[in-house]
């Protein structure tokens, strides 16, 4: 009976310290399952990229790309951190030199089109099995149009696609970067997919979760499992699923792994360190507990970048000091590894009032507060501080020393981090929100720095 092996990873985000053992079980499991006559396939499920490691930031995720095409990946989708988390160019060329499709079914160009890089399904013949991919990335509406793309969501494509590839393929595999709510929702109104291959949620489900026909399965984050999912097919149907995760931690460590991690972590360092950025005369320094000089100047400058006079960030986002003399990119990405915007918000004096309360009832928690997700990669939330706005006796909010006026309307840079925390409603409730792409966070603090503090 013919049988197919998918091997299976998501949500990797660029934490090559467990790329050695992983791409070493993909080929080992892979050879095991030729040499057993079985078909095999190697795919992604989106997120493998992450700019918070200096070699995926300093090649714009080409090193990525590099080590999916040495390990012989058949297949991969986007997750958002390659599809918000770089600029529409970037973007568009990333996959250039796959040696891989991708197959991405709900993104398209701004006109409608689909990119050139993107394909609705991905055909993949092997020990005589017909394979179909779809892959689908988090339909982001308002993160995705302002880099130019346009995301639709999964019910908009998914039925006519199954209608037009009705009767060409033999197993349909849908690669799915929607979270694990909305895959279960696939499997119980789409029981026409039989395979779904999850991440985004980070879920990891070790033997697999079967709703009537559907197999579901995921492998967690970062690499630290990867998953095996074999699909047994007799007369063009599937008859049997099963699915399996692998822990990397338990797989055969080899002397020269730890050098070759260290190797990723360098080389991307001294690519980025390579590029000078601003010459501090003197050190600016943060706090977590308070304002302090980084925080200040990160105000400056997104303040300047959103062409607002008023501005609010946490000082939670800066992971280190800026040392005197030369700053490069490296420093910057150390500092501020955050895939972050800026947010400009136009809001009336009566709701900027509540958002500053909000602000304002919320510091002292969120300043020791932890927390991980939502394109923070820091530990706390730190400090809360403005440009621009003062308040008094718990209640009076001034901005640039005058009372705020209520029927005035204000507009106020911040992050679009916070549109999606919970605590600060009054942004997403009545705030009028334009997101600033394509440049990071710390893209507009370095241009910032460059002005201020030029290279000699």
């Amino acid at each position: 009976m013919p049988r197919l092996t998918i091997i299976h990873t998501n949500d990797l985000h660029s934490h090559f310290e467990h790329w050695p053992k992983l791409s070493r079980y993909i080929a080992t499991t892979r050879a095991a399952a030729l040499a057993r006559g079985e078909g095999v396939l190697v795919v992604d499920d989106g997120d493998a990229m992450d700019r918070v490691h200096p070699l995926s930031e300093a090649t714009d995720g080409q090193a990525n790309v590099d080590l999916f095409n040495a390990a012989g990946y058949d297949a991969a989708t986007i997750g958002n951190n390659e599809g918000i988390g770089n600029p529409h160019d970037t973007l568009a060329h990333l996959y250039d030199h796959a040696t891989f499709p991708v197959a991405l079914a709900n993104l398209f160009e701004a006109d409608g089109t689909r990119p050139v890089f993107a394909k609705p399904v991905v055909y993949r013949t092997v020990a005589g099995i017909r394979v179909a991919i779809i892959g689908f990335t988090a339909p982001y509406f308002d993160s995705y149009r302002p880099n130019g793309w346009s995301v639709r969501p999964v019910a908009d494509i998914l039925p006519g696609l199954l209608a037009d590839i009705r009767g060409s393929y033999d197993v349909l595999v849908v690669l799915s970067h929607l979270g694990l709510p909305t895959d279960r929702y696939l499997a119980t109104h789409y029981p026409q997919l039989d395979v779904i291959i999850g991440g985004h949620t980070h879920h990891l489900l070790p033997t697999g979760e079967t709703d009537q026909h559907t197999l579901l399965a995921a492998a967690g984050k970062y690499g630290e499992h990867v998953g095996v999912v074999t699909v047994d097919v007799a007369a063009h149907a599937v008859t049997a699923m099963r699915a399996a995760t692998v822990a990397v931690a338990d797989l055969p460590e080899e002397a020269e792994d730890a050098a070759t991690i260290a190797g990723y972590q360098a080389r991307g360092t001294a690519l980025l360190a390579a590029e000078p950025v601003a010459d501090l005369p003197q050190a600016l320094t943060i706090d977590n507990d308070g304002p302090s000089p980084l925080l200040t100047a990160g105000l400056a400058a997104i303040a300047a970048g959103g062409h607002t006079d008023l501005a609010a960030l946490n000082a939670g986002l800066f992971l280190g000091d800026l040392p005197a003399g030369v700053v490069t990119k490296a420093d910057l990405h150390r500092v501020l590894p955050h895939p972050m915007h800026l947010m400009v918000t136009t809001l009336p004096g009566t709701e900027l009032w509540r958002l500053v309360m909000e602000m304002e009832k919320n510091k002292g928690f969120l300043r020791h507060f932890h927390f991980t997700g939502m394109s923070f990669r820091g530990k706390q939330f730190g400090w809360l501080d403005y440009r621009g706005l003062t308040v008094a006796n718990n209640r009076d909010v001034y901005v640039d020393g005058e009372p705020l006026v209520p029927n005035r309307l204000y507009r106020l840079t911040s992050l679009d981090h916070y549109l999606f925390l919970p605590f600060f409603p009054t942004l997403e409730i009545v705030g009028d929100n334009e997101l600033l792409f394509p440049d990071f966070l710390r893209t507009v603090v370095g241009r910032w720095l460059a002005a201020q503090y030029p290279l000699k």
